[in-house]
């Protein structure tokens, strides 16, 4: 099988780096800068334009793109394909479920799920795609929205990425990187120009998907700074100023590695994120929140192909390109880092069980997160209780903070939601960094440190620069630009990891047919000499039986008489 050569990797700067990549990526990355910067003035409207042209084009194709996607993990889970394991035949899970479990849940969730946990269902109880706003039926389809766009489509998107590179890596030996994925069609070209321009793709994609994530969590963290000590100010400046000093925080952590920083920031992300859960189940209407789940759940269920082949054709008001066409591209564009970070922990898996357990398990705590969150928000504001539903519509960044002022220890509650916002802004834009040193290094597994340094600085310009050139507008339209290249490239690689699967089970019958002929032939060979040895056993006794007889001598005439 192919491996990275040495000339994928060439000394650039003092770093190790894959050129093409490196550089085609950096070229991109400053020309975006710039143009945000000196049309800073006019780049909200533009990137407004943009984001609605897109959208109302090209909203069919993400939409079919991620059902697709949908379809063929399931198509995996359930085919013959089903029982290869990730690894090879005696590859073993370095993990157990329980902890494997925990890692696909930290990969999947993080300052997203805090942002909108909130904000999204209230927006759609106040401005629903269909019916009338502010009624219960609202509110039951503000939650089957919420979970179309944080269940089974947004994992199926990082299954199918997580898979085709830990396939391609552990089973045909290739390095960890997108272009791997490509290896049964390009064959040795993964090396050239197209496996240049799918990496230079993928680390631009990772690039504005982190970018955007970071900029939600910054203006979340100024939101609730703000408002447990009034004196700090809620503006631009301030969300650079923590854009600076989180970014710094990131620095330090990728330079010290995956096994320490890293690791040691997702592992406390995970408990604080589950003590938060539990506080609002413990201190919220425990009741309804169960009750809400299980509802939402049947709901989600009853609903599902309406959800997900709903495509706004007989309305003008582009309601998807805001919410579904955003999320199915930031999806897409987070797809390279969590498939990298998901490909990592699962040697060992079958397809059947990577797949079930990346689709199912993470898509139900994180269906108990939103209902834990929004359907508790949409309660109080059906009650009457606006507060919530004011500071969404004044402001998204405060809504978590608000619902907190809703429950006792509100302020112990918010300082911590505080800490795990931050907490998460740095293992996103840590991990995030690491991935794209991964992709711009060639896959290679020990990257120097100026690499990872130079990285994490970059995600934090980019975020920074998307702020003051059109905040969340910015950020969503720039994902969106970029997950759309990246959609085409996921569906190829439908394609491609079904052809790697196709000629390992047809090598594998090949073998298992040499076997079965080996033994047949070794059985044959085994009845032959025993049947030989039989007859010449026989054979043997005949002789001994003829020697015996004539030895006798004939009977006498007595005998005979007798």
């Amino acid at each position: 099988m192919s491996k990275v050569t040495r000339s994928d990797t060439k000394k650039s700067l003092g770093l190790e780096v894959n050129g093409p990549v490196f550089w085609s990526s950096i070229v991109f990355l400053v020309i975006s800068i710039a143009l945000v910067l000196i049309f800073r003035e006019s780049a909200e409207a533009i990137f407004s334009d943009v984001q609605t042209a897109v959208t109302a084009n090209m909203s069919w194709l993400f939409i079919l793109s991620v059902n697709v996607f949908v379809a063929f993990c399931l198509f995996l889970a359930f085919s013959r394909f089903g029982g290869i394991r990730l690894g090879g035949k005696d590859a073993k899970p370095e993990f157990t479920t329980s902890a494997w479990f925990a890692m696909l849940f930290s990969a999947g969730m993080g300052i997203g799920l805090l942002f909108w946990s909130i904000a999204e269902p209230i927006n759609h109880f106040q401005t629903p795609p269909l019916g009338e706003p502010g009624t219960p039926a609202a509110a039951r389809q503000a939650m089957n929205y919420t979970f179309l766009h944080w269940g089974l489509h947004a994992w199926a998107i990082y299954a199918l990425v997580a898979l085709a590179l830990a396939y391609f890596t552990y089973n045909r030996q290739l390095p960890l990187t997108v272009r791997s994925a490509f290896y049964p069609f390009l064959g040795e070209r993964i090396h050239g120009i197209a496996g240049h321009i799918i990496d230079t793709l993928a680390v631009i994609a990772t690039l504005f998907g982190l970018a955007t994530s970071l900029g939600l969590g910054v203006q979340q963290v100024a939101a609730g700074l703000s408002h447990v000590f009034p004196a700090i100010v809620n503006n631009i400046t301030t969300q650079i100023i923590l854009i600076a000093v989180i970014t710094g925080i990131a620095t330090v952590s990728v330079a010290t590695g995956v096994d320490k920083g890293v690791r040691i920031l997702s592992e406390w992300n995970i408990r604080i994120a589950l003590l938060i859960l539990v506080a609002v189940l413990v201190l919220g209407p425990t009741v309804f929140i169960l009750g809400s789940y299980v509802q939402n759940i049947g709901s989600y269920m009853g609903n599902f192909m309406q959800l997900s082949f709903w495509n706004e054709a007989f309305s003008s008001n582009n309601w998807q390109g805001t919410w579904t066409v955003f999320y199915w591209a930031w999806w897409i564009s987070w797809a390279p880092f969590v498939g990298i970070f998901i490909a990592r922990v699962s040697k060992g898996r079958t397809i059947k069980e990577f797949i079930l357990g990346v689709l199912i398990a993470p898509s139900l705590l994180s269906f108990l997160w939103m209902t834990a969150f929004g359907s508790t928000a949409l309660r109080e504001t059906l009650a009457g209780n606006t507060a919530i539903a004011d500071a969404v519509a004044a402001d998204i960044s405060t809504a978590l903070f608000i619902f907190f002022e809703q429950l006792p220890f509100s302020t112990i509650l918010s300082v911590i939601g505080v800490l795990l916002i931050a907490g998460f802004f740095v293992t996103s834009s840590d991990s995030g960094s690491l991935v794209v040193v991964s992709l711009t290094s060639g896959g290679n597994p020990n990257p120097s440190v100026g690499l990872r340094i130079f990285w994490a600085l970059a995600g934090g310009a980019v975020a920074a620069v998307l702020l003051l050139g059109g905040g969340l507008q910015a950020l969503q339209t720039a994902v969106i630009i970029t997950g759309l290249p990246f959609a085409l490239i996921l569906l190829s690689m439908c394609y491609s990891l079904y052809k790697g699967l196709s000629e390992e089970m047809e090598e594998e019958n090949k073998l298992n047919t040499a076997q079965q002929r080996k033994d047949y032939q070794q059985l044959m060979a085994e009845m032959l000499a025993k049947r030989a040895t039989k007859q010449e056993h026989s054979a043997s006794e005949r002789n001994s039986a003829s020697d015996g007889k004539r030895d006798v001598p004939p009977p006498s005439k007595t005998e005979q008489n007798l």
